[in-house]
């Protein structure tokens, strides 16, 4: 098990704050009915199991870096800043455009960027929050001022359309962050906690397409290009991982729990929603949900929930902020933000 700690850090130096957000989702709509004609399954058995309803699919000939773009073009208008200010683009997915280079890079050539680095993260749907806590240390340190963090997956481009274990769970979509510089003290990320346990890695993962078992005839006939995962042990090791990693983000930031303003948990499962909420003893008033409307969308889950929830009025300055996400690898993390 590896583990990484981004604690904070003098009160003299800057505060990575929270300036903007900006979401996209496709606008195909897959309905549970729809998954009925294709799959052995209902709405009723995914609702029940998942508190899914329906997920957005990217249209062919569209790539993961076109819903970045969107997600992130709104994200630096509500920060009221230009391209020619990102110092640094940093995105996670699982999905990217190509297998080099990276889809931040691609993203970094739409926007017009031109004086920045860029490198995508690859921590499954815990990619946003590691991307955020990339960020959060290049403000700390100095390094940069402004930063462009992205989660955007098109996962549908990894599903059997036939294994109703999967195909049921994930949708696509992009969300964006554009965090600032400020020596203000009060505000910004008070604290992000990462870990991963890689013995968990063929519990939820892609066989095939990477340079142990490269594309091949007989791998795509095998449909080992698409995602396999052990759902019951996923739901055991997330419930539990979430909250422990809440927990420790909270007492970094010397935070209770009844502080806490909003929870914004990664959408995979309604049943994981409900659980983490209840071993943090936190009520679903307080928790940010729309796994109904999209779907597990990977690493763009909780800056999509995070930017619904801005524009919803439920985000208000001062607001405490809990998110946290889990993913493959097995990877896992949780951040303390005050608007």
């Amino acid at each position: 098990m590896t583990f990484v700690s981004l604690s904070r850090t003098r009160r003299s130096h800057p505060r990575a704050v929270i300036l903007g957000t900006g979401s996209e989702l496709p606008a195909q709509v897959v309905t549970n009915a729809a998954l009925e004609k294709l799959v052995d399954t209902s709405d009723e058995w995914i609702t029940t199991r998942t508190g899914i309803k329906e997920r957005r699919i990217l249209e062919e000939g569209k790539g993961n870096a076109d819903m970045a773009y969107r997600a992130s073009v709104r994200a630096l208008k509500d920060a009221g800043l230009e391209a020619k200010d990102v110092e640094a683009i940093i995105m996670g997915t699982v999905t990217p455009d190509y297998p080099f280079p990276s889809s931040a890079c691609v993203l970094e050539d739409m926007l017009g960027v031109r004086k920045a680095f860029s490198f995508d993260v690859n921590a499954a749907c815990c990619g946003f929050l590691n991307a955020l806590a990339i960020a959060d240390s290049f403000i700390r340190t100095g390094r940069i001022r402004t930063a462009l963090v992205v989660g955007s997956d098109a996962l549908s481009r990894l599903l059997n359309w036939k294994d109703r274990g999967t195909c049921i769970l994930f949708g696509d979509g992009a969300g964006a962050v554009v965090l600032g510089a400020s020596h203000d003290g009060a505000h910004g990320i008070l604290s992000t906690r990462l870990r991963t346990d890689g013995s968990y890695v063929k519990t939820l993962y892609v066989p095939a397409g990477g340079s142990l078992k490269p594309a091949s005839l007989e791998s795509v006939k095998r449909n080992e290009h698409t995602i396999a995962m052990n759902g019951k042990e996923v739901f055991k090791v997330a419930v539990r991982s979430m909250e422990e990693i809440s927990r420790e983000a909270l007492d970094e930031a010397e935070v209770k729990v009844d502080e806490v303003s909003l929870v914004i948990p990664h959408q995979a499962n309604l049943r994981i929603i409900t659980a983490l909420a209840g071993r943090l003893k936190v009520p679903m008033t307080k928790v940010m949900v729309n796994v109904d409307r999209y779907g597990n969308t990977s690493a763009a889950s909780v800056p999509v929930a995070l930017d619904e929830a801005r524009r919803e009025g439920r985000i208000r300055p001062g607001d405490i902020v809990l998110l946290n996400a889990f993913g493959a690898g097995f990877a896992w993390g949780a951040a303390v933000i005050r608007f």
